[in-house]
């Protein structure tokens, strides 16, 4: 569709960033905090530094929130950190994790920025999976009960959008980088009983929100990439929504229709696959009804037929920012995956495809009618301060330009959508790549081996802020409501 005016968004828009607890806070060991799985799996992503000061936002909370409220944020999407509130299995409720979350959400308010928290963004703590087993055991669901009941009673007067998991169909499909399948024998089969266990946790989560917050709303966040087929060749139209249904579709249809879909069930039955259900497990599914999506949505993929004989491989993802270094997963008789002639790619091999949130936001809106937020988003880069202390990222105002238009577009298509938080705020820990891979609106002043260095030490670096020419860019456009670009839109239609 084409449209002779530029797209306009609604009045009362959320605009924001994102950012998650165990990238961003740093201060492992402060506050009462226990030890995460996630901190030691980032402990295996040597030479790049670990969580463990990350960009000391446990410090520096009050500053980045007076950034955000000068750069005219209404809204900050942020994750809460599970071992921070119950850090041991007695299941007593840490009182400073309490104060400290606390304090940043009567900040935010304060501000005029509508806090969005996610429940869980990948920082199990140890203790669940060291005496309960993890993602591998329903006890963890009683665990997670708690948790979630805790937040929803000490946060909940404040905070009225919440997320429940992020991104559990990348856990799965990243297993062994996020440190999900540890332990596992068998990851093919054991995925499913985890999957089923962490759908158990967000329907407990859901049920609890709209019990325990008045006028809470709570969603999913499923890790979105579009994936286009190769060809007009039929067969790489299937393998297109074979990979869909294998990386996401199975996910939403499970979150918006409360069961799981016939493509999945037909799967476990060809491979003798038993996703541990038991008797009231569909009755709690059906019953947590999601009020939205958050999405995240960085990029798409292109896919072509992979026939039954094909050589199977994995999905070899880019861990040092060298560009062609990414290999692209086989899976024989569904999919593969390969390079898209039509995109440019960045560092890490990632497509640099405004347009894929526009597909995006149309196919979620088209199959589920639920409002939809866009939860992370956003380009990620080798960045530097030049001699004058600034950090010019064209870029990514280039990129956030075009992907931001093309929202609107979305907009304008009929699509209900209700808020824009690409990630990140300040530059934070990766999630393989150290401080190294930059995606900030703010510069954190520090590097992968000055971190590695002070917490040597014992000591924490300045991690001074540094507003980068993007910070200013997106300033102006939300401040207008979208209506101050700021320079020409090369993909708009």
């Amino acid at each position: 569709m084409h449209y002779d005016h530029e797209p306009q968004f609604p009045e009362g828009f959320m605009w924001g960033a994102s950012s998650a607890a165990w990238q961003v806070e740093g201060a492992t060991n402060e506050g009462g905090r226990s030890c995460s799985a996630i901190d030691l799996n980032s402990k295996t992503k040597k030479p790049f530094a670990d969580n463990s000061i990350a960009a000391d936002h446990y410090h520096h909370f009050k500053e980045d929130v007076a950034l955000m409220a000068e750069c005219g944020f209404t809204s900050y999407r942020f994750s809460l950190a599970w071992p921070r509130i119950i850090p041991s299995s007695d299941g007593k409720v840490n009182e400073e994790g309490i104060a400290f979350y606390n304090e940043l959400i009567d900040e935010l308010v304060n501000h005029g920025i509508e806090p969005i928290v996610t429940l869980y963004h990948y920082d199990m703590p140890l203790w669940v999976e060291e005496e309960l087993g993890g993602w591998k055991s329903r006890e963890t669901i009683d665990a997670f009960e708690h948790y979630a009941r805790v937040c929803f009673e000490r946060f909940g007067d404040r905070v009225k959008y919440w997320l429940s998991i992020n991104e559990q169909n990348m856990q799965i499909a990243y297993g062994d980088w996020l440190g999900v399948s540890k332990g596992c024998d068998n990851w093919f089969k054991d995925q499913w009983r985890i999957n089923h266990i962490i759908n158990l946790c967000h329907a407990t989560a859901v049920n609890l929100c709209h019990e325990l917050v008045p006028d809470g709303k709570i969603g999913p966040v499923p890790g979105m990439v579009p994936i286009y087929p190769e060809s007009c060749e039929p067969m790489d139209q299937i393998a297109a929504m074979n990979a869909e249904e294998f990386t996401e579709k199975i996910w939403n249809d499970t979150y918006a229709f409360g069961e799981y879909s016939d493509f999945v069930k037909n799967q476990w039955e060809n491979n003798n696959i038993n996703p541990g259900i038991e008797p009231g497990d569909e009755e709690l599914m059906k019953s947590a009804k999601i009020d939205f999506f958050a999405i995240n949505c960085y990029r798409s993929n292109t896919a072509k037929w992979a026939p039954a004989d094909a050589k199977e491989h994995p999905y070899e993802l880019n861990k040092t920012g060298n560009k062609g270094e990414l290999v692209f997963p086989v899976v024989p008789g569904a999919y593969q995956l390969v390079y898209n002639p039509h995109v440019e790619y960045t560092d890490w091999d990632w497509e640099i495809d405004p347009v894929s949130i526009r597909y995006v936001m149309r196919y979620m809106w088209d199959h589920y009618r639920l409002p939809l937020m866009i939860t992370e988003n956003g380009f990620g880069a080798h960045e530097h301060k030049d001699a004058e202390d600034k950090v010019h990222d064209q870029y990514r105002i280039d990129f956030l330009r075009e992907n931001i238009y093309q929202l609107g577009l979305a907009i304008e298509d009929g699509c209900d959508i209700i808020g824009y938080n690409p990630w990140s705020f300040t530059d934070l820990l990766s999630t393989g790549n150290g401080i190294e891979k930059r995606y900030g609106l703010v510069y954190v002043d520090t590097t992968d081996d000055e971190l590695n260095e002070a917490q040597a030490r014992g000591e924490v670096p300045a991690c001074s802020r540094i507003k980068k020419d993007s910070f200013y860019w997106y300033s102006n456009l939300i401040k207008s409501n979208g209506v101050n670009w700021g320079g020409e839109i090369t993909h708009g239609c």
